[in-house]
């Protein structure tokens, strides 16, 4: 194998061994979302018509779920690396800062995709959506992945603490997973947070996402589509960088 490829291996070994809890345990809790909600508003919520709640529900959790373990998976890694001391082993390897970018957001996305598909699967007992634009399902699923996987890295290489972590987890990609639409479509907010959720890049990921399911959205695919290049354009201009400048792993 080449080197980032080996660093690539070396990161899916590091979740797939405990994918009792960084990938059974998300599906679980997605599960559950499920099961509170659609029990709660299933008669008195319709969406887009005739659509069911629960089944306008379902894309939502699989890439909610999707997005947050793909974050999780390159900002974990980088932070138990730096606060364990073991990265010094990768910072002694020819790599380059393209190779470590490779191998961390590639590791997320698949970490991400099947979280996503864990979810997916579990959720066909409880409603079938439809694959109205599969293509649309795809590229979603794996835009929405490397983003917040390279979003990780950046996280990642800026937390000195565990605790650090967790505040850029708690107050930044929480809320805005939450706030993204996937327990609600937007136009059933007032006009004011209907502008609000235009800003959330978040949004556009999993109005497309959902778009492939059903053929329906809340703005154009295309228009989330430019969004979320453009965002992940930025944020791997500013990954890449930090890694080739060492910004707090190389003294």
């Amino acid at each position: 194998m080449t080197g980032w490829q080996t660093l690539f291996y070396k990161e899916v070994l590091r979740f797939w061994k405990v994918a009792f809890q960084t990938v059974a345990a998300p599906v679980l809790t997605a599960v559950l979302y499920l099961l509170i909600f659609s029990h709660v508003l299933e008669s008195s919520v319709k969406v887009y018509g005739s659509l069911s709640y629960t089944s306008f529900l379902v894309p939502g959790l699989v890439m909610m779920s999707l997005l947050q373990n793909a974050f999780a998976n390159s900002s974990s890694s980088l932070i138990q690396s730096k606060i364990m001391g073991n990265l010094v082993f990768v910072l002694l390897t020819p790599l380059s800062h393209r190779a470590w970018f490779a191998a961390y957001v590639g590791s997320s996305v698949l970490r991400g995709l099947l979280v996503g598909l864990g979810v997916f699967g579990v959720t066909l007992f409880f409603a079938r959506p439809a694959f109205a634009a599969p293509l649309w399902i795809f590229i979603f699923a794996f835009l929405g992945a490397a983003l917040l996987g390279t979003l990780g890295v950046v996280a990642g290489l800026w937390a000195d603490k565990f605790d650090q972590m967790a505040s850029f987890q708690n107050f930044i990609i929480m809320p805005m997973t939450f706030l993204s639409g996937v327990f609600y479509s937007i136009h059933s907010l007032p006009p004011f947070w209907q502008q609000a959720s235009r800003f959330n890049p978040f949004f556009y990921m999993i109005d497309g996402f959902r778009y492939g399911f059903f053929g329906v959205s809340d703005i154009s695919p295309w228009i989330s589509l430019a969004v979320v290049g453009l965002a992940w354009a930025l944020i791997s201009l500013l990954a890449l960088h930090l890694l080739r400048t060492g910004y707090k792993i190389r003294n």
